[in-house]
C-alpha cells in the first residue's frame, strides 16, 4: 500500500554544536590552520571607544572566508546559507537558536573599513604563508586577466554630462566631487606611510634620495590610486572610448572585448605569483581595462619585492610586460628580465632595427645594403636617438622595397637603454628563457582559471574602483588559504594507522576428528 509522511518535529534535545560538527570537518582544519584574533588590531582604530558593540571583526573576516570557499554571490545569499548549516554556525561561533547578523551589516561593516584594511588582511595570509615557507622568492611571475563588470554597455553615457551632474549634485557639500570617487576610503589615512614598503638597509646620499624622489614624482602610483588611471596625462591625439563615455552603473569600468567576441565592461585583475611550488600569490591589483598590463607592473614588482625582503633572480611575463621602461628598470636592478620585447610599430614585410648593426666606436648604423646611418635626433620625451641614412642611398639601394616606404631615408630609433634590451634579446636564446616561457603558461593563467571557474571571478559583484578591489584582495587571500590549508594537510588521503598492509582473515579452524 502507498504510505503518506505526517509532518510532526519534536522538540530538539539538549545538544551542543560541538558533538554535531564531525572531528574531520573542513571549517574545523580551517579554524585550527587560521587564527583570525589579528583582524581586531587592523579595524580597531575604526570603531570609537564607546557605544553599542559591533559585530566581532572575526566573525565579519569568517563570513567573507565562507562567501568564498562556498562559491556565494551575495551576502543576502551567505546569510540564507548560514543559517541552516550547522558547521557555519560552529565556525562563527553562533548557537542555534543565537541570531545571526542580518546582510546589511555586512555591507556597511565592508564600507567603514575600505581598502586599506582588506589589502592589510591578504598581506597577513601571505605572512603566514611566508612563515610557513611556502615562498620562494627567487622568481616572479606577473599575468593579468579580464573580469566583467557588474554593468551593460546601454549604461554608457558622455562623460562630461556625468561629471557634470555630479558636480551639481555635490556642490552644495563643500567637497570635491571627483577627490570623493571611491567613497570608501577608511579612515583617510593611506598615504601616511604605515603600510609602506620595508625599506632595505642602504644608505642613499642626498643626490641619489633627490633623484628617487624626481623619479617617484613623474610615475604614476598605481597601489597608492587603487589602480586608477590620470585621466590628465595624455599622450598625443590618441583617446579611448572611456576617455568620452563612462558607465552611469559602474563609473570606473571601461569597455574591453572578451572571449565571445563581444564587448563588455570590466576590469583587469593583476597577479604577481611567486615561483614555488605553491604558487602564492603576492600581489593582486585591479584596474580599469584600459589600463595596459605593463603599466602598475613595476609598482607590483617593487612593493612585492621590498614589502616581502625578496631578492628575485628573475621576472617573468609575456609580450605585454616587455616595454623598454619595464625592461630597463627591472634589469637596472640586476634582475633578468624574461619577457618577449614588444616591437610596437613594426611594419610587417620590412626590416626591424634589430637588422641593423650598430658600431658604438663610430656611433652609427650600418644597413642589410652596407649604408651608413649617422644620428640626426635625440627625443628626451621617449627616450630615443634616431638614426637616418641618406635618401639618395635609399632611393637606388636594391633592397628598398623590403626596407621602408618613405621617400626619406630609412630611420632607426636607438632607446637610450639599448644595451638592457641587448641583455634581454641574449636571454632569448638561452635555455633557462625557455624553461621559464613554459612554466609561465602553467603558472598565473591557472590561478585566474581557478578564480574564475570557483570563486566568482568572471564577473565581478560589486561595483566602484575601491570595491572591485576588495573582492579581488579577498580572493586572492582565499587562494592563499587553500595553499596553506592544504601545507597543513587538508586535501590528503587519509593513510590508515598501522602497517599498510594486507591484512588475511583469521585460519578456519579444523574440523573435530569424528569419534
Amino acid at each position: 500500500m502507498m504510505g503518506s509522511k505526517e509532518r510532526a518535529f519534536a522538540p530538539l534535545p539538549p545538544v551542543s554544536l560541538e558533538a554535531l560538527v564531525p572531528p574531520d570537518h573542513f571549517y574545523r582544519h580551517l579554524e585550527q590552520t587560521l587564527d583570525l584574533t589579528f583582524v581586531r588590531d587592523l579595524v580597531r582604530k575604526t570603531y570609537a571607544a564607546r557605544g553599542r558593540p559591533s559585530i566581532d571583526p572575526v566573525v565579519f573576516f569568517k563570513l567573507q572566508l565562507i562567501l568564498f570557499f562556498e562559491g556565494l554571490r551575495s551576502e543576502r545569499q551567505l546569510m540564507r546559507v548560514v543559517a541552516d548549516r550547522l558547521s557555519l554556525r560552529w565556525y562563527l561561533g553562533y548557537d542555534l537558536s543565537e541570531p545571526l547578523p542580518d546582510h546589511s551589516s555586512l555591507t556597511r561593516i565592508r564600507e567603514r573599513y575600505g581598502l586599506e584594511v582588506f589589502r592589510r588582511f591578504f598581506e597577513a595570509i601571505v605572512e603566514q604563508c611566508l612563515a610557513a615557507g611556502l615562498v620562494w622568492g627567487e622568481e616572479l611571475y606577473v599575468d593579468a586577466t579580464k573580469v566583467a563588470a557588474d554593468a551593460g554597455l546601454d549604461s554608457l553615457q558622455p562623460r562630461f554630462a556625468v561629471e557634470a551632474h555630479l558636480t551639481r549634485l555635490f556642490a552644495g557639500e563643500g567637497g570635491d566631487a571627483a577627490g570623493d570617487r571611491d567613497g570608501e576610503g577608511g579612515d583617510g589615512d593611506q598615504g601616511n606611510g604605515a603600510d609602506a614598503p620595508t625599506r632595505l638597509p642602504t644608505r642613499l646620499t642626498e643626490e641619489a634620495c633627490a633623484d628617487l624622489d624626481r623619479a617617484a614624482a613623474a610615475r604614476h602610483d598605481w597601489i597608492g590610486e587603487a589602480g586608477r588611471p590620470d585621466r590628465d596625462e595624455t599622450s598625443g591625439a590618441y583617446r579611448r572610448t572611456a576617455d568620452f563615455r563612462i558607465s552611469t552603473t559602474d563609473p570606473d569600468a571601461t569597455p574591453m572585448p572578451l572571449g565571445d567576441g563581444r564587448t563588455h565592461l570590466g576590469y583587469q585583475d593583476h597577479y604577481v605569483v611567486d615561483g614555488g611550488k605553491a604558487r602564492i600569490i603576492l600581489a593582486a591589483l585591479v584596474a580599469p581595462a584600459e589600463v595596459q598590463e605593463n603599466q602598475p607592473a613595476l609598482d607590483l614588482l617593487w612593493r612585492t619585492r621590498f614589502r616581502w625582503k625578496l631578492r628575485p633572480r628573475q621576472v617573468t611575463g609575456d609580450a605585454k610586460y616587455g616595454t623598454v621602461e619595464n625592461v630597463a628598470a627591472i634589469e637596472r636592478e640586476r634582475i633578468r628580465a624574461y619577457v618577449p620585447l614588444s616591437e610596437v610599430g613594426h611594419r610587417a614585410g620590412l626590416f626591424r632595427d634589430t637588422d641593423f648593426v650598430y658600431d658604438p666606436s663610430t656611433d652609427r648604423y650600418r644597413c642589410p645594403g652596407e649604408q651608413t646611418l649617422r644620428f640626426i635626433s635625440r627625443c628626451d620625451l621617449t627616450r630615443r636617438r634616431v638614426y637616418e641614412a641618406p635618401a639618395a642611398a635609399c632611393a637606388a639601394c636594391v633592397l628598398r622595397a623590403q626596407c621602408t616606404t618613405s621617400r626619406r631615408g630609412r630611420r632607426v630609433g636607438r632607446s637610450l637603454d639599448e644595451d638592457a634590451l641587448d641583455r634581454v634579446r641574449g636571454y632569448h636564446a638561452t635555455e633557462a628563457y625557455a624553461k621559464a616561457m613554459r612554466k609561465r603558461k602553467v603558472w598565473v593563467e591557472p590561478l585566474f582559471a581557478e578564480a574564475k571557474a570557483w570563486h566568482g571571478l568572471r564577473r565581478f559583484r560589486l561595483r566602484g574602483l575601491a570595491k572591485v578591489n576588495i573582492q579581488a584582495q579577498l580572493i586572492a587571500a582565499g587562494q592563499n588559504l587553500k595553499r596553506l590549508l592544504s601545507r597543513s594537510g587538508w586535501g590528503r588521503r587519509p593513510w590508515p594507522s598501522g602497517a599498510a598492509g594486507l591484512v588475511l582473515p583469521a585460519p578456519v579452524p579444523a574440523p573435530a576428528a569424528l569419534a
